[in-house]
Formats: C-alpha cells, sequence, structure tokens
C-alpha cells in the first residue's frame, strides 16, 4: 500500500524549485535532503532526490538533484509522490485512515456495519459509519466509546451511549 505524501503545483524560480503541496503528516521525514521521492505523472514514474527542501507560503519548495532548471521543473507540474507508510513506533496506538476504512463494526458482539470513513477534527477523530440499515451514524474514536481495534480480525468493537445509533 502506497500513500501520497505530496503533489507538485508548479516551479518557482528559475534554478529549478518546485513548490509542494505536502500530504503527509511527517514532512520532515518524507522531504528530507537525500531522501529519494517515487513521483509518478499519468503513466510516467520518476525517481526523484531532494537536494534542498525549505518552507514557503504553507508548501515545501524543493530543488531536486536531477532537475537542473526551470525548464525541467517546469515539466513536474501535477506529479503526484507516493511513499509506503512510515512504521509506526511500539508506544504508538495510532491508526492510518486506510486500515480503519472498511472495518466491520461490532457492538454486543452483533455486526451493524462498516467504516466507511475518518473525519479529524480539532478535538477528536470521528468514524463515519454505515450501518446495515442503510443508515449513516458518526461515532467518536475514543477509547470510552471503541474499546478494541483489531485489524487482524477486520473489525472495530464500539459500546456507544445510549441514544448514540439512534436515528
Amino acid at each position: 500500500m502506497e500513500l501520497m505524501i505530496g503533489r507538485v503545483i508548479k516551479s518557482h524560480g528559475i534554478r529549478g524549485e518546485v513548490a509542494v503541496d505536502v500530504t503527509t503528516d511527517e514532512p520532515e521525514t518524507r522531504y528530507a535532503v537525500g531522501a529519494e521521492l517515487t513521483g509518478r505523472q499519468g503513466n510516467r514514474e520518476q525517481s526523484l532526490t531532494v537536494a534542498t527542501v525549505r518552507p514557503h507560503q504553507g508548501r515545501l519548495l524543493v530543488k531536486f538533484e536531477e532537475i537542473p532548471d526551470r525548464t525541467a521543473a517546469d515539466g513536474l507540474r501535477g506529479m503526484r509522490f507516493f511513499a509506503a507508510p512510515l512504521e509506526a513506533d511500539d508506544n504508538d496506538d495510532g491508526f492510518y485512515d486506510h486500515e480503519l476504512e472498511g472495518l466491520r463494526v461490532l457492538h454486543e458482539g452483533a455486526d451493524i456495519g462498516e467504516v466507511t470513513g475518518v473525519l479529524h477534527n480539532p478535538g477528536q477523530d470521528v468514524l463515519e459509519v454505515r450501518l446495515t440499515d442503510g443508515a449513516e451514524a458518526l461515532i467518536p474514536f475514543v477509547l470510552a466509546i471503541v474499546p478494541e481495534v483489531d485489524l487482524d480480525a477486520g473489525a472495530v468493537t464500539v459500546t456507544p451511549p445510549e441514544g448514540l445509533l439512534d436515528l
């Protein structure tokens, strides 16, 4: 499984830098000097090595060793960068969205639906669930309500407060 970690928006300046819209939570790791990125543009795939990187107006300005000038940088417009998920620390109990989406939702041993998405709100994450009766439910992704996530079994167990699943 590969995750999209960024996209080239445009070239910047005359020395071959590009403005990259970053879509990873660890840009300092993914876009470190010397890092090799896999870029895709249509059916074309290209490996690029980060030469320099600096923040600029909410994006990163990245110079690649293989891109000598603005003309070459213009050719990267729209390129998307992909990478494998980073290995999580042993003490990290977090999950990637793609690991949660598609899991069955169990309540008191019964299958009540499927996780269809994850919302990242400022206060807490919320699981979007399509219930077996076709209704949609939003379940706060907190330990008190989602006490167990079993990726191997492909299920999450929920203990919702009274009324949470009643529509």
